[in-house]
C-alpha cells in the first residue's frame, strides 16, 4: 500500500503533497503537530491527541478550522484509503501561507497536513536488551508543553546521543530531569514509579498518561514530582515512554548499568499491561 497524505481537504499520494515555500511552517516553524499510533486499524488515544492539538493551537494563536469530529472522520477515511492496520498518523497545522514577516499575517488560512505511513514496532531484541541513554543539558525554550514544530534543540541533542552510541538523551534543566528528546522518562525505586510532574518544561504525553493510569490501577504507587538528576543513578529501573516506542527499558545510563543491567520486573509488568490495554486483552 502507498503512504498517503491529506492536504487542505484533499487526499493524494504522499510524494505529491506540496506546500508553498511561503508557508510559515517552512519559514518559521510556526505550527503544531501530533503523532498518533494506530493498532489493528484503531487510533490509540485519538481524543487525547486531538485535545492536545487544540491546546497547542490555542497557545500559539492558530484558529483550527476543524472540529474533533471532523478530524476523526478524516483520519478514519485516511486509514481506510491506506489499508494500513498498523500505522503512524502525523498531523501538522501551520499558520498558513503569507509573505515572510515575524508578525502574524492579518489574513491567512491554516495549512493542514495529515500523513498516513505504515508502522512497524521496535525489534524484540531491543526491548529484551533495553537501551542506552545519556544525560544532556536541556537547552530548549520555556514552553515545551506546546507540541510545536520547533524541534531543533531536540534534534541536535538526539543526534549527539546517537553519535555517543545511545538511543536517547535525558534532558536536565537546573539540576532536574525534564524528559527525553522525544520521550517521557520514568524511574522505579522500591517498586514506586517516579516521573517529572507536568509543567511548561515537558510534554504531557498521551502514552505517558495511559501508562501511569495502568500502573495505578494495578496497585503501583506513582509519584509525579520534581526529580533531581542524582535520582537517576539511584533508580532500580528506568524506562522511556512514547507513542512510537511505547514502554522501552533503559539498561545503561551514561555508560553505567541501571540496576541489574537488564529490563526490570516493574518495567516488564508495565509494558505487558500497556500491551493488554492496546490489544484489548
Amino acid at each position: 500500500m502507498p503512504n498517503i497524505a491529506y492536504l487542505n481537504g484533499e487526499f493524494l499520494p504522499l510524494e505529491e503533497a506540496m506546500v508553498s515555500i511561503e508557508d510559515r511552517g517552512f519559514q518559521f516553524g510556526d505550527g503544531i503537530y501530533e503523532v498518533i499510533r494506530v493498532y489493528q486499524g484503531k487510533p490509540f488515544g485519538l481524543v487525547e491527541h486531538l485535545e492536545r492539538l487544540n491546546k497547542s493551537a490555542k497557545a500559539i494563536g492558530i484558529a483550527l478550522t476543524s472540529t474533533n469530529q471532523e478530524w476523526e472522520a478524516v483520519i478514519r477515511e485516511g486509514l481506510e484509503r491506506s489499508g494500513y492496520l498498523e500505522c503512524k498518523v502525523y498531523i501538522q497545522v501551520t499558520r498558513g501561507v503569507a509573505p515572510r514577516d515575524h508578525l502574524f499575517p492579518k489574513e491567512s488560512s491554516p495549512t493542514t497536513v495529515i500523513t498516513f505511513r505504515q508502522m512497524s514496532g521496535l525489534s524484540p531484541e531491543l526491548i529484551q536488551q533495553g537501551v542506552s541513554v545519556v544525560t544532556r543539558p536541556d537547552l530548549r525554550w520555556a514552553r515545551c508543553s506546546i507540541k510545536s514544530l520547533n524541534l531543533l534543540p531536540n534534534i541536535l541533542t538526539k543526534q549527539e546521543a546517537n553519535e555517543a552510541g545511545a538511543f536517547e538523551a535525558l534532558l536536565i534543566k537546573d539540576g532536574m530531569i525534564t524528559e527525553g528528546t522525544s520521550s517521557n522518562v520514568v524511574l522505579v525505586k522500591n517498586g514506586t514509579l517516579i516521573t517529572p510532574a507536568l509543567s511548561d518544561q515537558l510534554l504531557a504525553g498521551v502514552t505517558r498518561q495511559s501508562v501511569l493510569e495502568i500502573a495505578r490501577r494495578n496497585g503501583r504507587v506513582v509519584e509525579e514530582r520534581a526529580v533531581p538528576e542524582e535520582e537517576l543513578t539511584q533508580a532500580d529501573e528506568l524506562f522511556l515512554i512514547g507513542t512510537t516506542i511505547e514502554v522501552l527499558p533503559i539498561t545503561t545510563l551514561n555508560g553505567e548499568s541501571v540496576g541489574s543491567g537488564k529490563p526490570g520486573k516493574v518495567t516488564n509488568m508495565v509494558r505487558k499491561n500497556f500491551h493488554a490495554l492496546i490489544h484489548g486483552n
